[in-house]
């Protein structure tokens, strides 16, 4: 997964200083990012607080984690499955 050189707090801050009335294009000139950028972040953390943002990010990367050890088994599986096949 990509990492990003904004942290949790920023992204929500950011968040919140736009529903607070700050325009987008002050926000994105500031922290030196595209309104796209900042858009896909209210799209995707709107109305998460910087806790609930962390424990989303842990949890991605733990899914990560588990989809590559799921990968790795099941070709051990299909490889062990071909091997016995042969003998027989």
């Amino acid at each position: 997964m990509k990492k990003t050189r904004f942290t949790e707090k920023q992204i929500v801050k950011a968040i919140k200083e736009h529903e607070n009335g700050r325009t987008t294009q002050e926000i994105c000139r500031e922290l030196g990012i595209s309104t796209a950028a900042f858009y896909k972040w209210k799209q995707r953390y709107g109305g998460l607080e910087a806790s609930e943002l962390k424990r989303l990010k842990e949890l991605e990367e733990e899914n990560s984690r588990l989809k590559r050890m799921f990968a790795d088994l099941s070709l051990t599986h299909e490889a062990l499955k071909d091997a016995i096949g042969k003998k027989l």
